[in-house]
């Protein structure tokens, strides 16, 4: 029974980072609906949804490299190359758009898994090898797409950005108006793809062998080194995560948007702010700490900051400063423990 308190304990302490993001969350949003004048109603939540879904991918999508105590700067590259993808493909008949769907994802991954071959097999530093590949992204996003443009089928563009009530309506699975759907009907759903992606990806992959060993590797690597732990594996496997992570916030951008626009300052804005979601949902950057649904919450709270500026009188021409003041302050406060620290290990303790 003791043995059992302690545990939970640990546990409780080691994700305290966690629940004080999802606290503030909670509180912050609860204001901004109270604050808006149509809040607390289902088509508010799902235009916050769709504005939450890209930069939650991404978010995910850096967290595996940050857990590995580096970074990835060609997340926002890799969104862009695959939503240009999949600006030319997600269309037709269904099994068309299924292909097209899936070969979008596949690119993302495929482009991740060869940043991790070349991090773990070049031996050079994340940072130097993303930013370069980024590059190459961004240049074949382009070739894809010299100027905006594309075609998304216009049923899943429908069905995917708004409510699970369209969603069914539009392909109709069965009966929208069913009684034992209108308790659920309302949910948005992107909400709910983010959601299932998260947990049918994340969690698997976090509780394998080779999810431990990222967390060893951002931990201590010449320790997990030691211990026999598959090192290059867990490398190669973080990065092709991230591409897949990257893939699915570019898909649903494309859909979203029902175009592809190779859009460099885009792609940089996103990298950056997927740096800022990981920091605020708790996660270290020293690695070892954190979890993709840590920073798909911290990616909540940095679209929630700017959902404020909807309904507070601010010069448009002051927000990004005052975006960028609030989001120094959150970080800095996010931080904190890690400056405090002396010795490592009291991160894991």
């Amino acid at each position: 029974m003791e043995s059992l308190k302690s545990n939970l304990a640990n546990s409780v302490r080691q994700s305290r980072a966690f629940y004080g993001a999802l606290a503030l969350l909670l509180v912050i949003y609860l204001v901004y609906n109270i604050l808006h004048p149509r809040g607390f109603s289902s088509a508010v939540l799902v235009q916050n949804a769709n504005e939450t879904v890209a930069i939650a991918f991404l978010a995910m999508a850096q967290t595996v490299p940050v857990l590995l105590g580096g970074l990835d700067l060609s997340v926002g590259a890799v969104m862009t190359l695959t939503s240009c993808l999949a600006s030319e493909l997600v269309n037709g008949s269904p099994a068309e758009i299924l292909f097209g769907m899936v070969i979008t994802l596949l690119a993302g991954t495929a482009f991740g898994l060869i940043n991790g071959i070349i991090v773990v097999y070049g031996r050079l530093q994340p940072i130097i090898v993303t930013l370069a590949t980024g590059a190459i992204a961004i240049g074949l996003a382009l070739f894809i797409r010299p100027k905006p443009g594309g075609e998304i089928d216009g049923d899943l563009n429908w069905a995917v950005t708004n409510s699970l009530w369209d969603f069914v309506d539009t392909y109709q699975a069965f009966d929208p108006d069913a009684a034992w759907f209108a308790p659920f009907a309302w949910i948005p759903t992107p909400l709910v793809i983010l959601i299932l992606v998260a947990f049918a990806v994340w969690m698997p992959f976090r509780k394998s062998v080779t999810g431990r060993t990222v967390y060893a590797i951002g931990s201590a690597e010449g320790a997990a080194y030691m211990s026999g732990l598959p090192i290059n594996r867990a490398k190669i496997a973080a990065f092709a995560l991230a591409g897949f992570f990257s893939a699915c916030g570019g898909l649903y951008l494309a859909i979203q948007t029902s175009s592809g626009n190779a859009d460099v300052m885009q792609a940089g804005a996103y990298t950056l702010n997927s740096i800022a979601a990981v920091v605020l949902g708790g996660t270290s950057l020293l690695g070892g700490v954190g979890g993709a649904i840590a920073s798909l919450i911290g990616a909540c709270i940095l679209r929630v900051i700017s959902f404020y500026f909807r309904i507070v009188s601010i010069d448009p021409l002051l927000q990004p400063l005052m975006e960028g003041i609030v989001l120094l302050a959150a970080v800095s406060l996010g931080a904190l423990r890690t400056l405090r620290v002396k010795n490592r290990l009291d991160l894991f303790r």
